[in-house]
């Protein structure tokens, strides 16, 4: 699962030009170009930047230095398909999916978003089609609006073939006061929109189209330039836990937006995201439910408050340093019931009916892409730990094409250490290279890997 390719640059122009025309393919390479967050080449804005100037208008440090380079067997590799597929076995990776594309769903752009998106499809397809029974490459779906996620669902799945599908993570919706009252920062002022939860459209269509496809819903979002993710001279601080942060926000929209309720078969997955911060959030909705569902939520309801009593109880243990007279804290005491918002209930789009539901609701559904040097796989795992003995679904992702995949022969040796070390056991390890990527594209599509190099047992496994 997740490999990735280091592309060449104006491998998709021609296919650009061929959607939408000179003038969209002239617009499509100026806006590469001039894209503050894409690169920190030579030639760049930010490259020309001083020191100074960075910091004056706060651009981020983007990436840099991301495919190998002392390995040139790994860079050649990450970048001809021929060479990986011809390499497959040595690595020890019997098939992998590939992600990349990332930054076309993601345009601003309505244009040069769903023609990039298209374009990108097309190209990838007619480059991966002859290496299928080893590679599958995922098509790039925007989400701005769910007429256009359907509309390109259904041209990457029934015209072009796609098994698998990348779906921007979240959409940046500019906030109607600031746009109105502060048109000059609506591009600085502006929140994200996960989906399931306040989102700007229903996306339902979109859920309903992946389930009609057979496609499970997986995606590869960044999140550098985010939230604290905006230093301006330190790469690393901004990677670190980027994808983690562009996953738990759509994984808990779709959770607490009653998404995994109403479309209890399709499966989502978040790629090299790790499975840590999942763990952590699986928890944390139990705990959170426990004290705030539906019922238990009166506990802190202001109209059960005994005023009489609460005074009494003032009156009787208050010291010197409270201030203010019986009157002032009475009707202090009173004016806390004037909040209450219109639905009491956070949890109730996902109907929970008891605290065991949560895990029925939400260890099914989701996947989570793991790197094979990330200690925090093993928590997936550990039953004990996890409430009410889950287990959740983490997947090989091997990341290969990228910085921290040093030597791609490996990725897999590494990613067995914690067998190695009684962390996990072999039927543990299993499930983390095999069983749970079957369970989300075979469990979506049953043909899913028909042709392919494990068709034999993944149909001995099903």
């Amino acid at each position: 699962m997740d490999g990735h390719v280091n592309l060449l640059d104006g491998q998709t122009l021609d296919y650009v030009k061929q959607v939408g025309g000179v003038r969209v393919a002239e617009r499509y390479v100026k806006e590469m170009d001039e894209a503050l967050y894409l690169s920190a080449r030579a030639g760049s804005p930010y490259a020309r930047m001083s020191q100074e100037e960075r910091r004056d208008s706060w651009a981020m440090q983007p990436t840099w230095w991301v495919p190998p380079a002392r390995n040139t067997l790994d860079r050649a590799t990450s970048a001809l398909p021929r060479l990986l597929h011809k390499r497959m076995d040595e690595l020890g990776i019997d098939l992998t999916i590939l992600y990349q594309g990332f930054t076309q769903s993601h345009r601003q752009d309505d244009e040069l978003r769903q023609v990039g998106c298209r374009a990108f499809n097309m190209w990838q397809i007619d480059r991966y089609r002859e290496f299928s029974d080893r590679i599958i490459p995922s098509a790039s779906i925007p989400m701005h609006t769910p007429e256009e996620a359907v509309a390109e669902l259904e041209f990457a799945v029934k015209e072009l073939g796609y098994k698998v599908v990348n779906i921007a993570g979240y959409v940046k919706r500019p906030i109607p006061k600031f746009q109105r009252e502060r048109p000059a920062f609506g591009d600085s002022t502006f929140r994200l929109d996960f989906f399931g939860l306040d989102s700007a459209y229903d996306y339902d269509p979109v859920w309903a189209k992946c389930v009609e496809l057979k496609v499970a819903a997986t995606t590869h979002s960044v999140s550098l330039g985010l939230a604290s993710r905006r230093s301006i001279s330190n790469y690393m601080y901004n990677h670190i836990g980027h994808f983690a942060f562009a996953a738990e926000g759509l994984c808990k929209a779709l959770f607490m937006g009653g998404v995994t309720r109403r479309f209890p078969t399709l499966k989502f997955g978040f790629m090299e995201s790790g499975v840590g911060w999942a763990c952590n959030l699986y928890a944390d909705i139990v705990g959170h439910w426990e004290k705030r569902n539906g019922e238990e939520i009166q506990n802190t309801n202001p109209a059960n408050l005994d005023i009489d009593l609460m005074m009494e109880l003032i009156d009787r243990y208050r010291d010197e340093k409270l201030n203010g007279t019986p009157e002032d804290l009475r009707s202090a005491l009173t004016g806390e019931r004037q909040v209450t918002p219109e639905v009491l209930d956070d949890f109730a789009a996902c109907r929970i009916e008891k605290a065991e539901d949560i895990r029925d609701l939400f260890v099914p559904s989701f996947y989570f892409g793991c790197e094979a040097d990330d200690p925090m796989n093993v928590w997936a795992f550990s039953s004990k730990v996890n409430p009410f003995g889950a287990r959740l679904q983490p997947l090989f992702s091997s990341d290969i094409g990228h910085w921290d995949v040093p030597d791609m022969k490996e990725v897999v040796a590494e990613a067995y250490e914690p067998v190695e070390k009684g962390l996990i056991t072999e039927e543990d390890f299993r499930d983390f290279m095999f069983t749970n990527p079957v369970s989300l594209h075979a469990g979506m599509n049953p043909d899913f890997f028909k042709g392919t190099a494990v068709e034999t047992e993944v149909a001995r496994g099903l």
